[in-house]
């Protein structure tokens, strides 16, 4: 771990509730974060928790109808942070989610604040938050614009179709992997 930072307690805890889902009860997981954002300390020496920077699952479809977008307007505009986002999609056979860990490296950001989010990225997520899928770094808005953006991040190709006749379903994606197709919905789970 580079020298003088350190991971709290608290951002472990979050990664590990984040990463269980099998066993947990519906009250559980509502409780559980969608995304949350992690930054430095005030002295530079411990990765934390953002304050009020998380989006829980028990308000995706109530208060948040599309999580993505509210996650990317928690970002700053000059500044660095790292994220985790939990990625929900589904395939033709079952539902997946796959958590995603974000270096956001604002290109407003003053030069040493991106020196030193990216001189410790590695020990929050190398050695802390391991067997993460995906990974993602991103400079700026258009980089981090949608959903389909995110997925093509992470080499899924994305295609947009209008809403089908007679159906109560909203309008869909088709998400192409190299050998997959992936049905996801624009309100995730």
């Amino acid at each position: 771990m580079p020298l003088g930072v350190a991971v709290s307690d608290g951002v472990i805890k979050v990664f590990s509730d984040m990463k269980v889902q099998k066993s947990s009860t519906p009250e559980e997981v509502k409780k559980r974060k969608k995304a949350v954002l992690f930054c430095l300390s005030e002295d530079k020496k411990d990765i934390i928790l953002e304050e009020g920077k998380e989006i829980l699952v028990g308000t995706v479809g109530q208060n948040v109808d599309n999580p993505f977008a509210i996650f990317v307007k928690m970002l700053p505009d000059k500044d660095c942070r790292y994220a985790l986002y939990d990625a929900t999609y589904e395939t033709k056979k079952n539902k997946k989610e796959d958590l995603v860990f974000i270096f956001w490296a604002s290109e407003s950001a003053p030069f040493k604040s991106k020196m030193i989010y990216a001189s410790f990225k590695d020990a929050i997520n190398k050695k802390k938050l391991t067997r993460i899928k995906h990974e993602l770094q991103a400079n700026c808005d258009e980089e981090v614009k949608d959903r389909c953006t995110l997925a093509e991040k992470l080499g899924v190709v994305a295609i947009s179709s209008p809403q089908l006749p007679n159906s109560p379903l909203t309008p869909w994606t088709f998400l192409l992997p190299l050998s997959l197709m992936v049905l996801a919905f624009p309100n995730p789970f």
